[in-house]
């Protein structure tokens, strides 16, 4: 694995944290550390792609988009998983593109790498499968909150999973890249977005928002984050200290 002064560790991936030792050892000296800006792809829909990613400090929103140009979140990988499913489910293609919605760092590791270890070893094979799991949980109840609940409910939701993917209670994001993840107009996220600043949940500025009042945001959600964040509590409990 590439060294780099201060770079977060594997483990700081809840997916890497959690696999067993032996797999580890074999695992992680073939991870390399990059630094992954906002806007980056890290795949193609309906294209192969040559690594899996497992980020640490960064977000990944899987993004599916029409041919009319619109286009829409499908899920959001953090450091709780891995971008590049696709990789070890047969299909050999990705369904969506991989986004990078916050910058930060990650590990990646080649699909040939990846693959000796998933065929070879049954922990790893079990995690990933866990993770995938909870990643449909995540698309499902997605398109379900998208069809059914207001757009204030949507943008709970949203600021809620990103910031458990996140150590702090900011992020750097506009409304209009926001409306383009939740597939709605710009000046639906603004009214939300204000609506919630006045009811003291969050605070936003120039492109920054603070979370001030996390059970006030949890309390205006509808129960899609619940059920997500249950699911994935589930299927991947905490790694062992």
């Amino acid at each position: 694995m590439t060294d780099k002064p201060d770079f977060p560790s594997p483990e700081t991936n809840h997916l890497l944290a959690t696999l067993p030792d032996e797999v580890k050892e074999r695992l992680f000296p073939n991870l390399e550390t990059v630094t992954l800006p906002l806007g980056e792809v890290l795949q193609q829909s309906g294209k192969t792609t040559r690594y899996a990613y497992f980020p640490a400090t960064c977000i990944v929103s899987l993004v599916y988009e029409l041919d009319d140009g619109h286009s829409a979140e499908i899920s959001l990988v953090g450091n709780d998983g891995m971008v590049g499913i696709a990789l070890f489910m047969g299909g050999q293609t990705a369904v969506g593109k991989g986004l990078v919605q916050v910058a930060g760092e990650a590990f990646r590791i080649k699909e040939a790498q990846f693959l000796e270890e998933f065929e070879r070893h049954a922990g790893l094979m079990h995690h990933v499968l866990l993770y995938t799991q909870a990643l449909m949980t995540q698309m499902a109840q997605t398109a379900v909150c998208n069809r059914h609940h207001t757009v204030q409910q949507q943008l709970c939701r949203w600021l809620l999973m990103s910031l458990d993917r996140l150590s702090g209670n900011q992020l750097v994001m506009t409304h209009e890249l926001i409306a383009s993840m939740l597939g709605v107009r710009r000046e639906g996220v603004t009214e939300a977005a204000g609506k919630l600043h006045r009811l003291g949940a969050i605070n936003y500025r120039r492109g920054r928002i603070e979370v001030i009042d996390r059970p006030k945001l949890e309390q205006l959600c509808c129960e899609c984050y619940a059920k997500v964040r249950n699911e994935i509590a589930r299927l991947l409990p905490d790694p062992p200290h």
